[in-house]
């Protein structure tokens, strides 16, 4: 009799209930639609109230709202905020927000808050700039202090560029879209770089984890008859597992435009390895990075743990407070489930904890979650479940959680605690911060240590794939046989790490390497082989080019989903010139550069693109544009020099590498190339000048000394440049021609031998 009291009450708002509901919404929001297999949020809450009620009270459920009275936590009562440059004012006017600021095109203007996004620790506000353009205000609410502050860095952005509020880098549309609404659509118009953007409901809902309604709408109809079809799997929703949860907790990029819940993680994002911008030698979170990764590292991931071990789905919050939660599995009588990683013990009393009970030194999370702080306000846990070691921290400046809560106390001080608590053997685990450490530096003995990760299968594949993305950056061709090994590997993320190792190989080696990774079951894998292999396709035959082909159609895939992302455009483009197709090429590197005009990387690439099909002309043209925009990149400025050298106008490429030196004075190739240029134009004394200039402020570069050995030599200066000499013997030690060097100078300089 329930059930049947819960289908009818199901049918009967599925009925004209729920398209009144559905209009209201519509009009309330002008985003909302309807989209295939998704019903309105409402017909899920008729039913299962309960979990809406626990839903509502979660930070899930305040992702996005409308801006109104109840959704702005924020001051708008004429509040003004100013520092460094950034300036607004927040007031209401006929019952809505408004914020004045400088605009897009630097004037001041009142912009209309439209919605509210996210709710705790911080809030922020978006405004509709235009074409459909939602731009998150880059100035938050901290809603613990109470008060505005500035989540950029440094000093203000231009506005227009990547990162001013009104930039493509605080783009709802293409940052922010794909975790904070439900069944979210960007609808990305390429001929005004404008959005259509749509969802079925403002913030996360019910169908944002269990996936579209519809068919379990059907099943619900289809039991209330007694109809085969109430047999239905799953009850006519998606399979709700972790992939459903890292789909929004990873550091990624999308490879497919719409994931639906029950669908593959690697089928429709790539993850973010470990690389040093990202993350500590030791795995502990570094940058904005998540959960996946540091998740993917730990003990916990390798033994089965899924989040809803730890988390309530619905509220969101955690399912037993304080170091219950940890003792549900980490106790003296754990659980059969994870009897192979025999997590029992006796860890929640003092001998292990070391601190007072119930004291924050006694907490599990505090020691082995330790926080980091994002956006200014926002403190997140480190899901790798580290164990303290502040002698990495002496090493490496890793953190550790016991300088974190002590501060002012010294790595030395808690080491020595530790010894005194748990003896010396803590210093001997096992760890992957020294080879990490060592490859971050460009360190050639990393490779051998990170090889060893590789082979060893205990290690999580998490680790064992960024060991070789490692591997390759730093040797190159020395790992190309490891990249293979990996290629084989039977986890689907250690062969996404070859795949990306390989485009570090050499274009000769490549091939060998991965070309099995072009037909991989897993689309991720496949994206990221393809792309390493764009240069190589050449020697493809037969099945091979078909498996290129197919496998090409994948990246074309990630671009279209990436379609007003300008990086992804200028990876495209630069894969479409790998394949000889350089008018495509041209309008996709053109496209990224109208994304956003100010990213450098895609002006470089488009001018370097020129410069690869011939055109100088084109290459400097380029280039000249992206300085006139950028008049304070270095970069810019010397790639433009190089193109006017391209051109034979040497005092124009010198000018412009004075500007490169001066914006960037330590960069040691801008400096050595400047002076090689004034001296082809005769100006060999300031070319030396130059070089010793750097060489008195202790810069060791073996170019550099290089060309000032040369220069010194044309200008007579033997004494100085037996000086220079000497010094990249010591860089050098095992360079004959730098020993015949040295006698030839000692012998000008009166020296004798």
């Amino acid at each position: 009799m329930l059930w049947t009291a819960l289908s009818l009450c199901l049918l009967l708002f599925a009925g004209s209930a729920a398209a009144a509901e559905e209009t209201a919404a519509s009009v309330a929001d002008p985003l909302v639609a309807p989209h295939d297999g998704f019903v309105d949020e409402e017909t899920c809450t008729s039913c299962h109230a309960e979990q809406a009620a626990a839903f509502a009270k979660s930070h899930h459920a305040k992702a996005m709202a409308l801006a109104d009275d109840k959704s702005v936590r924020a001051d708008f009562n004429n509040a003004r905020f100013e520092r460094g440059g950034v300036a607004a004012e927040f007031f209401r006017r006929d019952g809505r927000f408004f914020i004045r600021t400088e605009g897009v095109d630097g004037r001041q203007a009142d912009f209309e808050v439209k919605y509210t996004f996210a709710y705790e620790p911080l809030q922020q506000y978006l405004v509709d700039i235009g074409h459909g353009r939602l731009q998150a205000f880059d100035v938050a609410w901290d809603t613990h202090r109470q008060e505005w502050f500035w989540l950029g860095e440094g000093s203000k952005a231009r506005p227009g560029s990547t990162y001013h509020w009104t930039g493509p880098f605080y783009r709802w549309n293409r940052t922010c879209i794909d975790c904070h609404s439900t069944d979210p659509q960007v609808n990305f118009e390429p001929d005004t770089n404008g959005y259509k953007s749509s969802y079925v409901a403002t913030s996360i809902g019910c169908q944002s984890c269990h996936g579209g309604g519809a068919k379990h709408v059907e099943w619900t109809e289809a039991k209330s008859r007694g109809s085969p079809m109430a047999t239905m799997p799953g009850l006519g929703l998606a399979t709700v597992n972790q992939d459903t949860c890292f789909a929004c907790h990873s550091r990624r990029t999308k490879l497919l435009h719409g994931y639906k819940p029950g669908s593959t993680y690697l089928d429709h994002f790539s993850p973010a390895l470990m690389r040093p911008d990202l993350y500590f030698p030791d795995g502990q979170i570094l940058d904005e990075v998540f959960e996946y990764g540091s998740f993917q590292q730990s003990k916990m991931s390798r033994a089965g743990v899924v989040c809803g071990d730890c988390h309530r789905p619905h509220e969101g919050s955690l399912r037993v407070e304080g170091n219950a939660l940890c003792t549900q599995c980490h106790a003296e009588a754990g659980p059969d489930r994870f009897k192979a990683f025999d997590p029992r013990g006796a860890f929640d009393i003092i001998t292990h904890t070391r601190h007072p009970a119930g004291s924050a030194g006694a907490q599990c999370v505090n020691c082995h979650m330790p926080e980091r702080t994002y956006m200014k306000v926002d403190r997140r846990r480190d899901h790798s479940f580290v164990i303290p070691r502040p002698d990495l921290s002496e090493a490496y400046g890793i953190p550790n959680a016991c300088t974190s809560c002590h501060e002012g106390e010294t790595n030395a001080w808690a080491a020595k605690r530790m010894d005194e608590w748990y003896g010396t053997a803590w210093r001997k685990r096992r760890t992957v911060a020294h080879a990490f450490a060592a490859a971050a530096k460009n360190e050639p003995n990393s490779i051998e240590a990170l090889r060893a990760f590789l082979e060893d299968r205990e290690l999580p594949a998490y680790v064992r794939a960024s060991a070789v993305a490692e591997m390759a950056r730093v040797g190159g061709a020395a790992a190309a046989a490891d990249v293979k090994a990996a290629a084989e590997d039977h986890a689907p993320i250690v062969r996404l790490g070859a795949a990306e190792a390989a485009a570090s190989l050499p274009p000769d080696l490549r091939m060998t390497a991965i070309d099995t990774l072009l037909k991989d079951k897993t689309r991720a894998v496949r994206v990221a082989a393809v792309a390493a292999l764009g240069e190589a396709q050449s020697e493809l035959l037969g099945e091979a080019r078909r498996a290129f082909g197919a496998a090409a159609d994948d990246l074309k895939a990630y671009a279209d989903a990436n379609a007003d992302v300008a990086e992804a455009q200028a990876r495209y483009g630069l894969f479409l010139a790998s394949r000889g197709d350089m008018d495509e090429a041209e309008r996709t590197l053109l496209r990224a550069v109208a994304l956003d005009p100010t990213l450098v990387g895609s002006r470089i690439n488009l001018a370097e693109f020129y410069r690869f099909a011939g055109q100088n002309g084109k290459s400097e043209h380029a280039y000249s544009s992206a300085v006139e925009a950028m008049p304070d990149s270095a970069e810019l400025r010397y790639g433009h020099a190089l193109a006017l050298v391209r051109l034979k106008t040497i005092p124009d490429a010198v000018t412009e590498l004075e500007a490169a030196v001066t914006l960037e004075p330590g960069n040691t190739r801008y400096r050595t190339t400047l002076a090689i240029a004034l001296d082809s134009i005769g100006r060999t004394e300031e070319a030396f000048s130059l070089l010793a200039h750097a060489i008195d402020r202790q810069v060791r570069d073996a170019d550099l000394f290089g060309a000032a050995i040369q220069f010194g030599l044309k200008l007579g200066r033997y004494e100085q440049t037996l000086s220079y000499a000497e010094e990249l013997a010591r860089l050098q030690p095992d360079n004959p021609a730098i020993a015949d060097l040295l006698i030839a100078l000692r012998s000008q300089a009166g020296h004798g031998k």
